[in-house]
């Protein structure tokens, strides 16, 4: 979802804003009437055609600049920065002038010694996707192979748990670049890119605090379901992955608009554009982690400590204290646990886990005691109200006597604050024009 956005909302715009600048200066220059409607309708077919789809390799090129960008958004996470090396032993170009020679009827093959119950169509789409994958393993090989062995055991667990083919643990792949924190334009997040609605529907918490769509336990959970009911809406699972992509109503419009054919690619002229792409880069990327050796890319050695396990929680957290107890940096803390927005864990209001490094797990359990005890005299203790002086300053003065203002203590966090005052965290971001979620220790938040 992400890397296709990036294609709309930037090559499109380009096309038609040139053409209908070049229509303006057509009407706008003197010369003879039938001269004049002759090149408007020269014009008009411009736009038009700037309006079309491009080719596949196209649509294959775009996305690979999107990816790029969340991938460098995943390499400033905390493991990556550690532990990532990125090196791969060939050169890229090498790599993709080698795969120019390979022949269809070789992918065909290899395609078809994958076991699985969907079908992997091969066609002149699907090749170009291969070639931008192979584009992107022949620098980034290393991170993905890596973030894979941490997360499909996850995957195939879920997936196994509710039926649905264990294939789809490459969907984050396209959907995320298997980056927890990605966030897309539209307003989708977390490795399977969740939207708002959708994952509200199917019970994940989504507020100031608590963003589960970032949770890969509770998304991943969610994300079977969904395709898991998407595949009994559809009875097929290429219609079931195109609809996750672009939802079940467009499927429907595609069908409708195709007489009633039931196949994705007989209705593939009938989808949005950024559907069309869904599928031949999800069986690209299925094709590339499993046969980037047959294409010459021999990753180097990288290892991270990705050994976790999760606690359950009783009463309310503040990170910071997680950190004092473990010595687990809250760098890591944050890695570990991506759903909580505001290093804040509100479990007195329901279930709710840590991850730890499992060789800090014990050290917490220990001082589960100690982290309540310090969460709760934090939360609670009396907040710092201050009047409001001219110019800013604490002290009497002619100021704004009725505003009134809380100096952040460590722990606290914009949710906090907010209903130790009665308002809500919106209207203190829009009263002291704060962007984000994160405030610091000593600054003053102004709150009535």
């Amino acid at each position: 979802m992400l890397f296709y956005q990036h294609f709309f909302n930037n090559q499109y715009t380009k096309l038609n804003f040139f053409s209908f600048k070049l229509l303006h200066l057509v009407i706008s220059t003197p010369m003879k009437k039938m001269h004049r409607l002759y090149f408007i309708v020269l014009s008009f077919l411009c736009v038009a055609m700037c309006g079309q789809p491009l080719q596949a390799q196209s649509d294959a090129e775009m996305m690979y600049d999107g990816y790029m960008e969340v991938y460098d958004s995943l390499m400033s996470s905390y493991y990556m920065q550690k532990y990532a090396t990125g090196h791969v032993r060939h050169a890229g170009v090498d790599v993709l002038e080698s795969f120019d020679q390979v022949a269809d009827s070789v992918i065909v093959r290899r395609l078809q010694s994958i076991h699985t119950v969907m079908p992997l169509t091969y066609n002149s789409e699907v090749r170009a996707f291969i070639r931008m994958y192979l584009r992107i393993m022949a620098n980034k090989l290393d991170v993905m192979l890596t973030l894979s062995e941490y997360y499909n055991p996850m995957f195939e667990d879920v997936l196994n748990r509710y039926g649905v083919p264990e294939e789809l643990k490459y969907l984050p792949i396209i959907e995320s670049a298997l980056n927890p924190l990605a966030t897309s334009r539209m307003g989708a997040a977390g490795l399977w890119q969740f939207m708002y609605s959708t994952g509200k529907l199917y019970g994940l918490e989504v507020n100031s605090v608590i963003d589960d769509r970032r949770d890969p336990h509770k998304s991943s959970d969610a994300a079977a379901r969904y395709l898991r009911d998407l595949y009994s809406v559809f009875g097929d699972w290429q219609l079931a992955i195109a609809a996750y992509n672009c939802g079940p109503g467009n499927i429907n419009k595609g069908i409708a608009r195709s007489g009633g054919k039931s196949s994705f690619w007989e209705i593939y002229p009938n989808l949005p554009r950024e559907t069309r792409g869904y599928i031949p880069a999800f069986v690209a990327a299925i094709y590339v982690m499993n046969f980037y050796r047959d294409h010459g890319l021999q990753p180097s050695a990288f290892e991270m400590p990705i050994h976790s396990d999760t606690v359950t929680l009783h009463q309310d957290v503040l990170m910071c204290y997680v950190e004092q107890a473990t010595g687990v940096s809250m760098s890591e803390l944050r890695s570990l646990n991506p759903q909580y927005r505001a290093d804040y864990i509100p479990a007195s209001s329901g279930a709710y886990t840590l991850c730890l490094p499992t060789t800090r797990m014990n050290t917490f359990i220990s001082n589960i005691d100690s982290v309540y005890k310090w969460s709760s005299d934090s939360l609670s203790r009396k907040p710092i109200v201050v009047a409001a002086a001219k110019g800013g300053k604490v002290g009497k003065g002619k100021g704004d006597s009725s505003a009134r203002y809380h100096v952040v203590k460590r722990g606290e966090t914009l949710s906090s604050v907010a209903r130790k005052y009665g308002t809500t965290v919106k209207a203190l971001k829009k009263k002291n024009r704060i962007k984000g979620d994160r405030i610091s220790v000593g600054q003053r938040i102004r709150v009535k």
